[in-house]
């Protein structure tokens, strides 16, 4: 188990000798395990809220390339030995490694905060889903009241409104002609039971009957009349109410239309309303909780975020702070071996090369002397050659030849004292 985590935190198992490095890079490749795990999860995460919540079955495979991906940089990170190639020949350990390269901890940095960003808070959103629908649904209420009271909405309603108004000043009328034949008729009986008081000598003349021209006849006439004038008023009323007919048809199906054309509007805000509840909405309302609840929501979201940030930078971490330990100066040691090893036996090439073209130049250039002697020695006995015919058919020395010039100086002595 402990060579399995030496190998994902990308160390040597045979170089790694001491026990406290063992457990360093040990607890580092344990870091890397658990650090995949969460940007799995994160990355799966960060897929379902970019997809609106629609839980993809896809999102589980996105999660472990994104992890992976920054677990080779951590390895990358954590298996980099800086080692020091200059004065290989040096035995002070303090030529061994190189300072650590603060741009690539930098980077790592900035990795980690924006993993922070991107996988984080899919996974606080996660965990605060209750809270944010909360929000959500006020937040949807407000837009609601917004819509109704403004926009399409508004302009239907007061139409309606406009609409409903005619009608029930329509009705209105109606009403007054009815309520005044119903008056007539009321106060029409009440004469009429005047008269028949009267006429059974109760009344005001005090006289049994009902002759003609009598208190009891006037009333009973206008009794009638008031009956009259009732039925003129319902027949006026009915008249109107006929009048109003298709005024009142238009507006009833004007009402229909308006009705209508509400409902599907409201349909269609409640569906874009609901639909205005993804990441960004979800994070705009997580952030209204921790500003409204800031010791509450607030400083628990912090302090979750800052805890997986620190679990993101871990490894890097704690590579940083080991710098120079036992395990990098035995690789800096073996690296600097090999590349003092391969300097040296590149110098030893470089030495044999020139040595060799030194010989193969004496080689050429004793073999330009052997031929330049050769040539010589030709012409020399050409010369006494000749001197000897010469001798030989004219009986006197012959002139001798000026000599040829020799190219090179012989190695192996003097022409003159060849010739001579």
């Amino acid at each position: 188990m402990r060579r399995l985590l030496l190998r994902i935190s990308n160390v040597n198992p045979e170089s790694v000798t001491t026990y406290s490095d063992r457990v360093l890079y040990s607890a580092i490749g344990s870091f890397m395990v658990l650090y995949f795990v969460y940007a799995t999860v994160g990355g799966a995460a960060f897929v379902d809220a970019s997809a609106n919540y629609t839980h993809p079955w896809w999102q589980w495979l996105v999660g472990p390339l994104v992890a992976s991906g920054v677990v080779a940089y951590d390895r990358a990170v954590v298996g980099r030995v800086s080692v020091n190639y200059e004065n290989l020949d040096s035995p002070d350990p303090k030529d061994l490694l190189r300072r650590p390269t603060f741009g690539l901890y930098a980077g790592r940095i900035c990795l980690a905060l924006l993993f922070a960003v991107i996988i984080t808070e899919p996974l606080m959103l996660a965990r605060y889903k209750g809270e944010i629908d909360a929000r959500l649904n006020d937040v949807h209420n407000q837009e609601i009241s917004v819509i109704e009271n403004g926009g399409a909405i508004g302009a239907y309603d007061a139409r309606l409104a406009q609409l409903k108004k005619e009608t029930a000043a329509e009705d209105a009328a109606v009403q007054a002609l009815n309520k005044r034949a119903a008056e007539k008729r009321a106060d029409a009986r009440k004469l009429y039971q005047q008269a028949i008081a009267d006429s059974e000598g109760d009344g005001v003349s005090r006289k049994a009957g009902c002759p003609d021209g009598g208190y009891c006849d006037t009333l009973v006439k206008r009794s009638r009349g008031l009956d009259d004038q009732a039925a003129a008023l319902d027949a006026q009323a009915a008249k109107l109410q006929d009048s109003q007919k298709p005024a009142r048809d238009s507006r009833a199906a004007e009402e229909a239309d308006l009705t209508r054309k509400i409902s599907e509007q409201r349909t269609v805000n409640a569906e874009a309303i609901r639909a205005d509840a993804g990441f960004g909405a979800r994070t705009k309302a997580m952030w209204y909780l921790i500003s409204t609840d800031f010791y509450g929501i607030g400083l628990f979201y912090i302090g979750i975020a800052l805890l997986l940030v620190a679990l993101d930078c871990a490894a890097v971490g704690l590579k940083f702070a080991s710098h120079g330990n036992a395990y990098e100066r035995t690789e800096a040691r073996c690296a600097r071996q090999t590349e003092h090893e391969a300097a040296m036996s590149y110098e030893q090439g470089l030495r044999d090369a020139r040595r060799y073209a030194e010989a193969a130049a004496r080689v050429m250039a004793e073999s330009i002397g052997r031929a330049s002697h050769d040539h010589e020695l030709a012409d020399i006995a050409i010369e006494k050659a000749r001197a000897h015919l010469f001798d030989s058919v004219a009986g006197s020395p012959a002139v001798p030849l000026s000599p040829a010039p020799l190219m090179n100086p012989h190695p192996y002595g003097d022409v003159d004292s060849v010739r001579a």
